[in-house]
């Protein structure tokens, strides 16, 4: 690999930040809609093939930049949507503020990736873990696996699921979001459903059928055992919930028991899952940042490779404190007092290196899709409110919002550091430049944070976000950030349903138990706690595609390992690379779509702009067979090898 190939070439930046953008988007609507979000570091490098090459360049250094900066647009994304709606549910923004959103987004993006700088070497080089984002994407980037068809697997799928969300309740309603079946079984209530989303079947498949079934038995604790248990045995007791529920049909009922009371299960299972991660990782984290420590007198006087040149350490440190100072800033603006402003800024900086740390640890064993961010951001929050709570008081009312500002921060920055680590190892693998990586890393944090809050805003306008109210009955449940803002409410003397917050930790803590001993006895199946938590918390219409996205990834393989019985678990993985393209294009057409159509119901006032006449309307049937369809063109792809 020579040192002179392009790299930090002006077409492949300028590509890299119209991906971020994108990306951006896609990620911030999946991420309201459904609590997670995915990594976008094939799809970008499979673009860029394709464009780049169109445009007489496309070398391996400079596809792989591309893919950098796209990547670093979602994983920002991540970090903002697990938080900053926060502040809109708790009423302390009634918008989101364009201003305010680019400091948090922008500045804990490009601290994260300033703190993930000193990890490269320690998790890369040192400890040599896996990255298996990166690992992929690296490939990819070598093998050039005829972009032009890949381009065309995305295609593809990205307009069947951007015109299945076309046809769907908020576009031309010729179909409905979800079908179920419900039902009064004596007292109590049975339910079943599914979101008809391309989308979350997309997202289903990408991480596999282990955590699929997983998330969706925490669904069915919740909807199946605990709403009719609670809605038979104790609902008499508590009036209030009881005279809301009379009357209704039995899917109503249950949705008014879940998004009342029952979902503050997932809060307690969530919370004892965050605390459970880092003691399990207590010594990774220390290892990882003595490793990180000790790499500013590592090549002191030496010639280092170009493969090997970070930005320099002493760049690192002042850009940290610079990038400090607005924060800390912006913390008094809210608080008016130094002697609690400094204190945030101080946790946000030890959390934040900390928790980066942790997020790139955990990215290097699990990938980026899987990392528990989520729990990361609970820890953020429960260590700042408990510090805030000494300097503030239990009844401050601004405590809240000082909590969630910090852990946006950190989570912001714990988002893209494992992200940036998986981009940082696809570039070890192919003799990239690290210092220009982590350059095209910043520009891509900050590119999402110049168009997070406009498409925030345009989507709390056409669909809601969090809070059922009159004119958005059924919002974008933003699970995380909704968690965040009842966490932070109850620290500070707030009202919470500690009885399912309490049981909801006990189940936890039973999972834990489970999942331990899976390990101990060397299963491979594994029931992590903050998978099962935020099924918990999620209505089964959301978590119930994500399932069946995992069953066609556990089908497709098997088909795949027929086909090849001599495979390694890398070749079959490559062969069902065509599905993880497939999946991307489902998951990236209908969130794009859900933006479009956005704009006319903004613009309009009116949510049914779009809605063809009754008589066009077919219902709940026409959309299964619409998922069906694309659920059978992604088997198609993921097994297309086997046929060949």
């Amino acid at each position: 690999m020579t040192t002179a190939a392009r790299q930090l070439t002006i077409p492949a930046v300028l590509l890299a930040i119209v991906l971020a953008a994108v990306l951006a988007m896609a990620n911030a609507y999946l991420g309201l809609f459904a609590g997670m979000t995915i990594a976008s570091a094939i799809p970008s490098a499979v673009i860029s093939m394709a464009v780049l090459r169109a445009l007489g360049g496309g070398g391996i250094l400079e596809n792989n930049i591309v893919q950098t900066g796209g990547s670093a647009g979602g994983s920002v994304t991540s970090g903002v949507i697990f938080t900053v709606p926060a502040l809109v549910i708790l009423g302390y923004w009634q918008t989101f503020s364009f201003w305010w959103v680019l400091a948090i987004a922008g500045l804990g993006g490009v601290l994260g990736v300033l703190f993930s700088v000193p990890l490269r070497r320690s998790l890369i080089i040192d400890q040599q873990l896996t990255f298996p984002e990166g690992r992929a994407a690296a490939e990819v980037l070598r093998a050039g696996e005829n972009p032009s068809q890949g381009l065309k697997i995305l295609g593809i799928a990205a307009l069947g699921s951007s015109l299945a969300k076309l046809a769907a309740a908020s576009g031309l309603k010729l179909t409905t979001d979800t079908g179920f079946l419900s039902g009064y079984v004596g007292k109590g209530v049975a339910y079943v459903g599914t979101n008809l989303s391309a989308a979350l079947l997309g997202v289903g498949y990408i991480v596999g059928f282990n955590v699929g079934l997983v998330t969706v038995a925490g669904s069915i604790i919740s909807w199946n055992i605990v709403i009719p248990l609670y809605m038979s045995q104790f609902l008499d007791r508590n009036p209030q919930l009881a005279q809301a529920v009379a009357g209704q049909t039995a899917a109503d009922a249950a949705s008014i028991l879940w998004s009342h009371h029952i979902r503050y299960l997932g809060v307690g299972a969530m919370v004892v899952g965050g605390v459970w991660t880092l003691i399990r990782l207590r010594g990774s984290l220390a290892s990882g940042i003595r490793s990180g420590l000790a790499v500013a007198r590592a090549g002191t006087g030496a010639v280092i490779p170009e493969e090997e040149r970070d930005l320099p350490m002493k760049w690192i440190l002042v850009g940290i404190v610079l990038f400090t100072i607005p924060l800390a800033v912006l913390y008094q603006n809210i608080v008016h007092s130094w002697g609690v402003s400094l204190p945030m800024t101080l946790i946000m900086v030890v959390a934040g290196f900390l928790f980066c740390s942790v997020s790139a640890y955990m990215a290097g064993l699990v990938g980026s899709s899987n990392n528990p961010v989520s729990g990361i951001a609970i820890a953020t929050i429960l260590f700042a409110a408990a510090v805030l709570l000494g300097l503030m008081g239990s009844k401050a009312v601004m405590g809240p919002i000082a909590t969630i500002m910090i852990g946006a921060v950190v989570c912001c920055a714990a988002c893209i550091a494992g992200d940036n680590l998986q981009d940082l190892k696809a570039g070890h693998m192919i003799g990239a430049t690290p210092w220009k990586q982590q350059v095209m890393l910043a520009i891509g944090a900050v590119v999402c944070a110049l168009v997070i809050a406009p498409v925030l805003n345009l989507l709390a306008a056409a669909y809601g976000i969090g809070i059922p109210t009159a004119a958005h009955p059924k919002p974008l449940l933003a699970p995380q950030a909704t968690l965040m803002a009842s966490v932070a409410r109850g620290m500070f003397g707030g009202s919470l349903p500690w009885s399912m917050v309490i049981t909801g930790g006990l189940i936890g803590i039973a999972i834990i138990i489970l999942d331990e001993i899976l390990r101990v006895r060397g299963v491979r199946f594994r029931v992590p706690v903050l998978a099962a938590a935020v099924g918990i918390y999620l209505p089964m219409d959301v978590t119930m595609p994500i399932f069946l996205g995992g069953g066609l990834a556990w089908l497709a393989e098997r088909v795949l390992r027929r086909h090849a019985p001599s495979a390694n678990d890398e070749e079959i993985e490559r062969m069902g690379r065509k599905g993880v393209l497939f999946a991307a294009g489902l998951i990236s057409g209908e969130a794009l779509m859900g933006i479009v159509i956005a704009v006319p119901i903004v613009l309009s006032g009116n949510p049914d702009v779009l809605a063809l006449p009754a008589a066009l309307q077919f219902g709940q049937w026409l959309g299964v067979l619409i998922l069906l369809g694309l659920g059978y063109g992604l088997y198609r792809a993921a097994t297309s090898d086997a046929r060949q």
